[in-house]
């Protein structure tokens, strides 16, 4: 039998930020992670040895990589992270998308458990820059969704680069369903990837409504770069009630949340 994958629940906010950037760059070093959360190597050095403890990641010389297994393992580790909860929120997204819209739908498994929500919403025109969202339509018979193209990055198949960003172009979206990867003081969305960001951000200028999905583990994590500021979005969409400063911030800027 194989071992369960790692429980994500047990970790400190410090420490599921260098997880989430050990998966979205595959390796980073020590003296980055050190600057980046303006504690010492030393401070440093002893999360990545109990993140490796844990078989979250792998400790090298100068830095932490990806666990043995590799990204997909990487992947299936943020597949047990609040399933129940992105359920809820792939169910409030169904709800409030309506028949015959038009769908771009982002990266991540928050996103991914929208898209099995929307599986048998009539009409929909999808489009999407992501390989697994797609295949998850696929395998539920909804064959006519569209694949931007791009770079495949990631184990998620996520697409990038310009080609991606071209193809988001040609298209009007009644909703973004975007995905992130925690937020900056003020609220906003914020994410690892670079190339990601850009993708999201094409989405979103392309359409009359932008959704973000965040499951509670993000409420008190941040990133590399701003997706946008929270008053750029019609709605973010939650699993539970956000922390005081998550909640001033959102109500401040005017931006609308939904817990799921």
């Amino acid at each position: 039998m194989s071992p369960s994958a790692p429980d994500t629940e047990t970790l400190t906010s410090r420490q599921r930020q260098i997880l989430d950037l050990v998966q979205e760059l595959g390796f980073t070093t020590i003296e980055t992670l050190a600057e980046r959360f303006g504690v010492s190597a030393q401070t440093v050095r002893r999360e990545i040895i109990r993140l490796q403890a844990g078989n979250f990641l792998q400790r090298f010389h100068g830095g932490a990589g990806l666990a043995s297994g590799g990204i997909r393992s990487a992947y299936a580790q943020k597949l047990t992270v609040s399933p129940r909860g992105k359920e809820r929120i792939g169910a409030a997204v169904a709800r409030i998308v309506p028949p015959g819209a038009s769908v771009f739908l982002d990266v991540g498994t928050t996103v991914e458990a929208a898209a099995r929500a929307l599986i048998n919403k009539p009409g929909l025109r999808v489009v999407t820059a992501s390989v697994s969202v797609a295949q998850i339509f696929c395998n539920h018979g909804v064959f006519d969704v569209v694949v931007t193209g791009g770079t495949t990055r990631g184990a998620n198949g996520s697409l990038v680069g310009q080609a991606a960003i071209a193809s988001i172009m040609g298209f009007r979206f009644d909703y973004a369903i975007i995905g992130l990867g925690g937020f900056d003081d003020d609220g906003a969305p914020m994410d690892f990837d670079l190339e990601k960001i850009a993708v999201r951000q094409a989405a979103m200028g392309r359409a009359r409504q932008s959704l973000a999905l965040a499951d509670h583990s993000k409420f008190e994590q941040t990133g590399t770069a701003r997706v946008a500021p929270a008053e750029a979005l019609s709605l973010i969409v939650v699993d539970a009630e956000p922390g005081p400063r998550l909640r001033e911030s959102w109500e401040r800027s005017g931006t609308r949340w939904l817990v799921a």
